[in-house]
């Protein structure tokens, strides 16, 4: 590694908050698929089941701000061990929630863990940032944002071969119609299905301990910002305020959020509703989409040597979008080639309208980066909005008739749209 990317002193704390996103990345990933499951075992709508994203990528919006206030008044370190004491008691929440069979349960369980995800982020991002030459951060951040789909296809692999493929068989249907001749029979199914879902999120609550106790007894250097700041918190959000790169930045990052949980989340109902896969196969062209996403991740941190990370983005944005539209109106396997391509346009863009957003921050960066971090709720509101069109009737465009689960994928669509602005913007911005 280049010494202009990273001085060699940090690199062993650069390795070791590097880890925190493959960790991050294994609860968004094997949470993802749980909205088609809590679906099937306990009964409820595309909404209801959608919840769950509601409560994981609403713990993100409401600790964000507290998080950020913290480490100004703490160390990155203390942000890092409450974010994974938090993460950890969410995990083992999950055992009390499976024995009381409790769908509210659950979902605050989500709520805690992903509130000390709020903490790791809004820790972790900022503190690569700082570790080097300002110049290089973007790139710097790139490399350890390409750790975090590590362990999101990890998580994938968990939720595909330990949770959906140990999952009764019995489909809605049949499970229906137990609701009303034999509900004792369901509720052994229900109670069966709820352990196996219960079960990876404890011993991921167990890995999440042993993280927190090596970080308990690692030495990590408090990193300075470039340039001294006033240090009020007023003033700080005042100067955030009155820069279009960070304020449009915020706005960009929600709408990609919302697009990436939107596309990771749904493409097992579009498969399943649209091509009658089983839901464990369809979980395979997720991870499918994960690979792709991986590998373009790599390609793109590489790309980023060469171009404008604004003219970057809004490219990919485009691309994406297109794909996209294939998977509306292409009917059969293509359209769903096309939904696991749009993950290769997507690779780039969290770390990049983040690198962009607190470029020249300063020490503004650790009250900007809770903005940022905030904005990962459009996680929370954006899902429960496709699910209701899913949930919905299809819809006639002209020639075309497309099904409630296409039509829902432009909400997706029109995200791409304020990604490429926010792209094109930047890039427009850097040439003046």
């Amino acid at each position: 590694m280049e010494s202009r990317l990273l001085p060699k002193h940090l690199l062993p704390s650069f390795i070791l908050v590097t880890t925190l996103f493959s960790l991050w990345g294994f609860a968004n990933d094997i949470t993802n698929p749980m909205v088609a499951a809590f679906k099937n075992v306990l009964l409820i709508s595309h909404f209801e089941s959608s919840l769950v994203q509601a409560a994981f990528y609403g713990g993100y919006c409401v600790m964000a701000i507290p998080a950020a206030l913290f480490i100004r008044r703490f160390t990155y370190k203390s942000g890092i061990l409450t974010g994974l004491a938090l993460y950890a008691a969410g995990c083992l929440l999950f055992i009390p929630a499976g024995s009381a069979m409790e769908f509210g349960i659950f979902l605050a369980a989500y709520f805690i863990m992903t509130s000390g995800l709020a903490f790791l982020e809004t820790t972790a991002n900022p503190y690569i940032l700082s570790m080097g030459p300002e110049e290089t951060a973007a790139q710097r951040l790139n490399f350890a944002q390409a750790f975090n789909p590590v362990g999101s296809l990890l998580g994938m692999f968990v939720a595909k071969d330990f949770i959906l493929g140990r999952l009764d068989p019995a489909d809605e249907a049949t499970r229906r119609e137990l609701m009303q001749t034999n509900p004792a029979a369901l509720e052994k199914i229900q109670m069966a299905d709820l352990a196996v879902i219960v079960w990876p999120y404890a011993i991921l609550g167990g890995v999440v301990l042993l993280a927190l106790l090596v970080f308990a007894l690692s030495r990590l250097p408090d990193s300075t910002s470039h340039e001294a700041r006033n240090s009020s918190i007023a003033a700080s959000l005042g100067r955030l305020l009155r820069t279009p790169d960070y304020v449009w930045g915020v706005v960009a990052q929600a709408f990609y959020v919302g697009l990436q949980i939107m596309v990771w989340t749904f493409i097992i109902q579009y498969a399943v509703n649209e091509l009658g896969l089983p839901a464990k196969e369809a979980q395979g062209y997720n991870i499918l989409a994960m690979v792709v996403f991986v590998s373009s991740r790599f390609v793109c941190t590489y790309l980023l040597k060469f171009f404008n990370p604004g003219m970057l983005l809004a490219a990919l944005a485009v691309v994406g979008g297109a794909l996209l539209l294939g998977a509306i109106f292409i009917h059969g396997m293509l359209g769903l080639y096309c939904m696991v391509g749009v993950s290769a346009c997507m690779s780039l863009m969290f770390p990049t309208i983040y690198g962009i957003a607190l470029s020249g921050l300063g020490e503004d960066a650790k009250l900007g980066s809770a903005g940022l971090i905030c904005a990962i709720g459009g996680g929370c509101v954006m899902p429960p909005l496709q699910a209701l069109i899913m949930d919905g009737s299809g819809i006639a465009l002209g020639a075309f008739t497309l099904s409630a689960t296409r039509a829902s994928f432009f909400l997706p669509l029109f995200c791409f749209v304020v990604i490429a602005f926010y792209g094109t913007r930047s890039f427009l911005a850097a040439r003046r």
